[in-house]
């Protein structure tokens, strides 16, 4: 199973009463469907995954199969704080259809978490799962971290074939390449230093702003893969400001706007999360007008 490429986390459509809207995903994905995007993730941080039930993630699981094109790679996020949990969660998505699990670090019991604890969970899910794993390491999120030792010793699992770093830490990325074994690919969650660990030898990205600028991150990644470096790192730098406004600064609900202006259904965020204010709109469409002007010319 070769990860290489850009894959967006989706977002979670909602409608006006707060229930998730599966005509709008189907529609979103009929869009992306039309992009160079290698497949979709599914119940990722970005898709709102701790805000849905479980039973509504199903539903997403299996619209979203129903609607992607059949060339797309389709992730499920089925990580949980048990090891059990997680592992009827992957067997549920493996019957549905999908072909990858991400699993993201248990973090309720953070001082337990060790590298002992993290690596038993990780290699019991590999043996019990039906489809192969990715490790998720969202540390802005879980508090938790995956670091290269770790990876070491669970990456000779045969069901463990790579991971999601969304530290941001470019050296960290590097030393997961180096101490991980060969056929391990390493894909990263933040757009901001996606150039710099395309360098380093990451195998791809599941990237947040993949859901607004699907075609720029993946020309990022192209260029990159065919040593057009000039290219790839000037288009990355238009990264480094959306990266910090639909991130830390207005989040989810931020991006979910963004969606909204460019031709998706963003719709609104899932309480207790709150929409942009205006202020936060105008600012959004500031960005947007002045980054599509900068790229017209370059995709």
């Amino acid at each position: 199973m070769k990860l290489h490429g850009i894959f967006p986390p989706l977002t979670t459509p909602f409608s006006s009463d707060g229930a998730v809207s599966l005509s709008k995903l189907r529609e979103n994905i009929a869009c992306y469907n039309k992009t160079r995007l290698a497949g979709y993730a599914i119940n990722g941080s970005t898709s709102e995954s701790v805000l849905l039930t479980w039973e509504e993630i199903y539903r997403i699981w299996e619209t979203a199969r129903d609607a992607a094109a059949p060339d797309k790679i389709l992730i499920a996020g089925t990580g949980a704080e048990s090891t059990l949990e997680t592992i009827q969660h992957t067997k549920r998505a493996a019957s549905i259809g999908y072909v990858v699990a991400l699993v993201r670090t248990p973090s309720f019991y953070k001082p337990a978490m060790s590298e002992n604890a993290l690596a038993d969970h990780y290699l019991r899910v590999a043996d019990a799962a039906p489809i192969p794993i990715l490790v998720y390491s969202v540390p802005v999120f879980t508090h938790v971290t995956v670091e290269a030792p770790l990876v070491a010793r669970i990456s000779k699992h045969p069901n463990i074939i790579g991971m999601k770093d969304s530290s941001g830490d470019v050296q960290g990325v590097a030393d997961i390449i180096a101490a991980a074994s060969k056929e391990f690919q390493t894909l990263v969650g933040s757009a901001s230093t996606l150039y710099e660990s395309l360098e380093r030898g990451a195998a791809g990205a599941i990237l947040a702003l993949a859901c607004a600028f699907p075609e720029l991150c993946v020309e990022i990644y192209e260029s990159s893969r065919a040593g057009e470096r000039a290219k790839a790192h000037s288009l990355a730098q238009k990264l480094i400001t959306p990266a910090k406004m639909f991130g830390p600064q207005f989040g989810i609900a931020g991006l979910k706007y963004a969606l909204d202006r460019l031709g998706y259904f963003g719709g609104p965020p899932r309480s207790p999360l709150l929409p942009v204010d205006a202020s936060a709109r105008a600012e959004i469409d500031a960005l947007l007008s002045n980054l599509t002007a900068q790229t017209a010319h370059q995709l």
